[in-house]
């Protein structure tokens, strides 16, 4: 069971908690990463969903979840790398891309704020350090490459931003 602090649309913690799956009360959002983690040659780590996913199975995306009561932003990042690929990232690392309030994406309620980080990383990927079963395979691609991915339909399409987003290359 997670259970994540919620927060108003200012980023402020609102006392409350919540469980995942529960519905989100309105004027409530909870705090989501996305995790971009790029090494030196300019490529990015991209992971395929397991087919067991309830959402968007064997969709490829970036490293990303909803960060845990009590944690940060980059703690809820270095957390969410390391269960889905097994990957320990150093926080000095990192760096906070942009953050948005998302209430809703494509008709759907999200209900979230969304905090995106890059990472710089030229270590091994080995999925069996992951701690879930979360990722069926993980590939280091070209931001060319992602694109065709995305233009395919086989990314995850709430990850379009990647390709607006100047500070992630």
């Amino acid at each position: 069971m997670e259970v994540w602090d919620l927060y108003n649309e200012r980023r402020e913690l609102t006392g409350c908690t919540h469980t995942r799956g529960d519905a989100i009360p309105q004027g409530c959002y909870h705090l989501v990463v996305h995790v971009w983690i790029r090494n030196s040659r300019g490529e990015y780590l991209i992971s395929q969903r397991s087919a067991d996913r309830p959402t968007l199975p064997l969709k490829w995306e970036c490293v990303g979840g909803s960060v845990l009561k009590g944690e940060t932003s980059l703690d809820g990042a270095l957390r969410e790398t390391l269960e889905e690929v097994g990957v320990t990232l150093s926080p000095e690392n990192g760096t906070p891309v942009f953050s948005k309030v998302r209430d809703t994406v494509g008709g759907v309620r999200f209900a979230d704020i969304l905090d995106v980080w890059l990472f710089q990383y030229d270590g091994p990927i080995t999925l069996e350090n992951a701690l879930t079963k979360e990722v069926a395979q993980s590939a280091w691609m070209s931001k060319a490459q992602i694109k065709n991915l995305f233009d395919s339909g086989e990314l995850v399409h709430t990850l379009g931003y990647f390709f607006d987003t100047e500070k992630l290359y």
